[in-house]
């Protein structure tokens, strides 16, 4: 007995080893606080539009590939069971039941079908299940089964005493398991008895498949059983020692009719149709939980699992397949080969290896050859092992190290030499002679001192080197590969971080961030190639190691969200290049020292810092997906506010304040490997798509009104969206733009250019009365400065006349004067001849003449002319003057002096004295006054 239970504890220490050093398909991880849920998620469904739905203990899930959204249940229950049924999603709670119907704005709305047809719920009753056959719904929880009828809408109940387990369809039955009862069938809505075998009885039912044409019964403890011919029998497969050991409590039959089982506290385990054991995935190596209360296939194959403590999805059909070094044993891979059966792992602690054969085997580290490896070259039927330690020669699982020179970096065959290799190291290039079948250092490459990475042979005595912070060097070698007769850096190409240099059919390329560029061997330099440098470009570029494929043909790259390979067309022979999605951030390898080799029936294996990923090309198939708008919503306010959801399906109008507008979009694609990327824009404002992103959501803030659609379209890697998803909607104008205030501006413009009209109209006719009143002052100003002129231009004639007056007045006066003198004169000198008779008569002439009053009315008038009104001045001021006081006052107002005066009154200047005394008397003139001044103010 003891030793049974030995082998058996060997068996599943075996079983379990061999699961874990397995690959594993890649998972999809969503934990409680990606999801925003509970904990527990109890069953899973998809719709048409492949949205996933959880029915989670805090209420529904749904996943639309971008977003996680918590729909509660109606009761605030934990909501147990979910099912996709056409455009509706029923799902079961705590004495509940009914439907969520996507509404327009996007979300789900849910009916209460339980309330609908009043349904009479026991005490505590759950549903726990629900399966559609025809036009029947049925709902499942642990005491009873209702049949739902969708066309009439009434119903009916399956009744039992004992506790229901679980309820299956198979084809177009519907079974159930009365606990130690038995098995029932669902017939014209009655309970039918299918097997009450003591088997079923003391054992819970898990699932029932229609398998090879009888009925396969899956129980939580015992494995599976057959059901045929009324005889229920063992189901005898190679898993059946590790079931009985194992407690399953969910299960699903695949599309490919293999078995996914969920355990209790095992994760999961995937069975053949044969029930052989293809792998186990559990907490150690990947989930992320190792309860599963629910599985689900999805329409693209993928495996959904509801854990105790999250969901996982696992692309189970991926082209991808997984190594996780889970213990940290192997390291990270720096370079692998497929050789004589086995596969090698070269790794930064040592070199592995397995049968390629038994592949339940685990790695195993070839002794002595701890620390970092750097190449395996396989030349012949002899396996190179460049390492930290040197180099050794690899024969199975033994190593020869036959040159101990530190850091080998790569092997090359010298051209028409087998006995000759070109090692490069560390500290340069050396030669490797083949003597009596055994490798040994021949020499090193003297006056070559420089790090040798990357190195490629032009011919037996030219070498190219390329070192990432010195550059490309050629090194000339003598004929007896002993020492460099010259080395010449090449600056047709710049030195460049993580670059490489490598040899594909035939040509050297040299690759960094510019691009890749080929040796021109006429030209001696390095021409950059149009086709090779699409593998990978400068916003993408994450290192410019090329790996060169020789079994395959394949030229190997690598960039931020893809790696690419370039194979030769089969007809045109033209390089065809082939994108591979899986970004950098989930493929985990060391940039510069990515990998990548050909394993065998056209899978790949690229090594990662934690293991590797096994890569079927075979299975690299672009399927066609479609992408869309989950929801729209507007706001007010740009931060801090609600959106409000609107309806996409109809042409949007928004109010001018409500120009925020927020679109969330996704595609329902679940690979893990798959980068999903959008690009949008919105015409009318943006109109040039957005740069490729990642996020789900675009929110276009403080719009200005008009008209405007929305496009969106989707990558997976290389792969466009079958379909650009649109949206028009149309702002409004704001209030004071609006056509009742244009029209109320028009009107205001119309009544206010009228006002205006009429108040230019007043003030212009003011402005022409006051204009033609100031041109009436200014003509009469002008007229009155006209007669001003005039009377300026008279008064001159006057002044004129007057002054020529006043000269003939003068002249006159002087006239007089001097006649008067020269009759003085003359009359003096008669008078001393006055003897003669005659001369009396002469004197009597003279002074008849001296007192000729003519001479005073000649002077008067022309006096008058000259001065006009002065003697009535005069007389009327003092009307006691007489004519002779009149006339001296006409002479003092020419202002002759009392001599010149005297002539003229025939006196003398004594007498005339004595007048103007007397005529001051006259006047009352004081003593100090002037009298000549006087006269002449008047």
């Amino acid at each position: 007995m003891k030793l049974t239970k030995l082998i058996f504890s060997l068996l599943i220490f075996c079983v379990c080893f061999y699961l874990e050093s397995q690959e594993r398909p890649p998972i999809e991880v969503y934990t409680p606080t990606d999801y925003g849920a509970e904990n527990q998620n109890w069953a899973m469904s998809q719709s048409k539009e492949k949205y996933i739905y959880v029915a989670n203990n805090k209420g529904l899930l749904e996943f639309n590939g971008a977003k996680w959204t918590l729909f509660t249940s109606p009761n605030q229950t934990t909501i147990r069971a979910v099912k996709v049924i056409n455009n509706l999603i029923y799902t079961g709670s705590y004495r509940e039941f009914g439907y969520w119907k996507p509404s327009i704005y996007g979300t789900l709305e849910y009916t209460s079908l339980s309330k609908k047809i009043n349904i009479p719920f026991l005490d505590d009753e759950e549903i726990w299940n629900i399966i559609t056959i025809d036009y029947w719904i049925l709902f499942q929880s642990l005491n009873r089964i209702y049949i739902y009828n969708t066309q009439t809408q009434d119903y009916s109940i399956i009744e039992s005493s004992t506790t229901i387990y679980k309820m299956f369809k198979i084809d177009k039955s519907i079974y159930f398991q009365k606990v130690k009862d038995g098995v029932y069938e669902i017939e014209n809505g009655k309970s039918k008895l299918v097997s009450s075998n003591s088997i079923l009885k003391e054992n819970l039912l898990v699932n029932i498949f229609n398998h090879n044409g009888s009925i396969l019964f899956e129980t939580e403890d015992s494995g599976f059983y057959q059901l045929k011919n009324n005889a229920l029998t063992k189901w005898l497969i190679p898993a059946n020692e590790t079931l009985s050991r194992i407690r399953i409590y969910s299960s699903t039959q695949l599309k490919d009719k293999s078995f996914l089982l969920g355990t209790v506290s095992n994760g999961i385990i995937h069975l053949t149709p044969d029930g052989y054991i293809n792998y186990q995935i559990d907490q150690t190596n990947g989930l992320s939980n190792n309860t599963v209360l629910s599985v689900f296939e999805d329409l693209e194959n993928n495996i959904w699992v509801g854990l105790e403590n999250g969901i996982n999805c696992i692309n189970i059909k991926s082209p991808f397949s997984i190594y996780k070094d889970q213990k940290g044993d192997i390291g990270s891979v720096n370079t692998s080969i497929s050789f004589n059966g086995y596969l090698y792992l070269g790794t930064n602690q040592g070199l592995f290896y397995k049968s390629l054969e038994a592949s339940s085997t685990e790695f195993s580290l070839i002794e002595g050859t701890q620390g970092a490896t750097w190449c395996l070259t396989a030349i012949g039927n002899i396996l190179f092992c460049g390492h930290n330690s040197g180099t050794f020669v690899i024969n199975g699982n033994k190593a020869n190290l036959v040159l101990d020179v530190l850091g080998t970096w790569g092997i090359k065959k010298i051209d028409d030499r087998n006995d000759l290799l070109l090692q490069g190291n560390y500290n340069g290039l050396n030669i490797i002679e083949n003597v009596n079948g055994s490798w040994k250092l021949r020499n090193k490459i003297k006056g070559f001192d420089i790090s040798s990475r990357y190195f490629e042979m032009l011919n037996p005595t030219e070498v190219l080197v390329s070192h990432e912070y010195k550059g490309v060097f050629k090194v000339t070698i003598d004929q007896n590969l002993t020492k460099a007769i010259s080395i010449n850096q090449d600056l047709s190409v710049s030195k460049g971080e993580k670059s490489s240099l490598i040899k594909y059919q035939n040509d050297i390329l040299y690759s960094y961030k510019e691009g890749v560029f080929k040796y021109n061997k006429n030209q001696q330099k390095f021409i950059k190639d149009t086709i090779y440098s699409k593998l990978f470009n400068k916003e993408n570029y994450t290192s410019g190691k090329l790996v060169a494929d020789t079994k395959s043909n394949r030229l190997w790259s690598f960039s931020k969200y893809n790696i690419s390979y370039i194979a030769p067309s089969k007809l045109s022979g033209v390089p065809k290049i082939n994108t591979i999605s899986l970004p950098v951030n989930l493929r985990n390898d060391v940039p510069g020292y990515e990998n990548i080799t050909y394993i065998k029936d056209n899978m790949c294996l690229f090594g990662t810092s934690q293991g590797y990923i096994l890569i079927d090309l075979d299975k690299m198939i672009n399927t066609t997906f479609k992408i869309s708008i989950n929801s729209i919503s507007t706001s007010t306010y740009k931060h801090g506010y609600k959106f409000n959801l609107i309806n996409k399906n109809e042409k949007g109008l928004y109010k001018n304040n409500e120009n925020n507008i927020q679109f969330e979009f996704s595609i329902p694609e679940y690979k893990k490997y798959i980068v999903e990327e959008y690009q949008f824009k919105l015409e009318g404002i943006y109109n040039e798509w957005s740069k490729w992103s990642t996020s789900s959501n675009a929110l276009f803030e403080n719009l200005p009104h008009g008209s405007y659609t929305f496009y969106v379209r989707g990558r997976l890697g290389n792969q466009f969206s079958e379909n650009t998803e649109s949206y028009s909607f149309t702002i409004e104008r704001p209030w004071y733009i609006s056509n009742i205030a244009i029209a109320g501006y028009i009107l205001f413009i119309l009544l206010f250019s009228l006002l205006m009209h009429n108040i230019y109209k007043r003030y212009y006719r003011k402005q022409r009365e006051k204009l033609l009143e100031k041109t009436q002052k200014e003509l009469e100003l002008k007229e009155l400065e006209n007669k001003q002129q005039q009377m300026r231009f008279n008064n001159d004639k006057l002044r004129q006349d007057i002054e020529s007056k006043n000269r003939e007045l003068g002249i006159s006066t002087m006239s007089l004067i001097k006649k008067n003198e020269f009759l003085n004169n003359i009359k003096k000198e008669l008078q001393k001849a006055q003897e003669d008779k005659n001369l009396k008569q002469v004197i009597k002439i003279i002074d008849r003449n001296l007192n000729n009053t003519d001479d005073w009315h000649a002077f008067e008038e022309a006096f008058n002319n000259a001065d006009k009104d002065f003697l009535k001045k005069v007389k009327s001021t003092h009307p006691s003057l007489t004519s002779n006081d009149l006339r001296l006052c006409a002479y003092l107002r020419l202002n002759l002096s009392s001599k010149e005066i005297a002539p003229l009154l025939n006196i003398s200047s004594r007498s005339v004295e004595v007048k103007r005394y007397r005529l001051r008397k006259k006047m009352n003139l004081e003593h100090d006054d002037s009298l000549t001044d006087y006269i002449l103010e008047i």
